[in-house]
């Protein structure tokens, strides 16, 4: 792109007279349109233009579904997360303390391995 607004300038200035632009020759105007020509089909070939477009895409998916999951709640990011892992904590705490039913137990948590809580999530087929 930047070579073809190169070559429009160039055009621009050639027809409009301007300055040192008067005598250039308009195989120099060309030349720009030609070398994006070459450039393009380098890029089509090559396939970096097809990479390019798939890595926009995949990025594209990947927020969009970043964005849906923090929507559905399934995904908090940042200190929102963290705020409301505090809240709940401590929610529990009180809801610990406040049962009769606890009264001469201890209120631990269990402590659940991140392995166990995926393989209850996704089972493998």
């Amino acid at each position: 792109m930047p070579l073809v607004i190169i070559g429009v300038l160039l055009i621009i200035a050639k027809v409009a007279e301007f300055g040192p632009f008067t005598n250039l020759s308009w195989w120099w105007v060309a030349l720009p349109f030609g070398l994006a020509v070459l450039w393009w089909e380098f890029a089509d070939n090559s396939g970096w233009t097809k990479r390019k477009a798939m890595d926009k895409m995949e990025q594209r998916k990947v927020e969009r579904r970043d964005r849906q999951m923090e929507a559905l709640g399934l995904k908090v990011a940042g200190k929102r997360r963290d705020r409301l892992a505090t809240q709940h904590a401590e929610a529990k705490a009180r809801q610990v303390s406040a049962d009769p039913t606890h009264a001469g137990r201890e209120a631990a948590p269990k402590v659940v391995a991140q392995s166990e809580i995926e393989q209850r999530r996704e089972p493998r087929l």
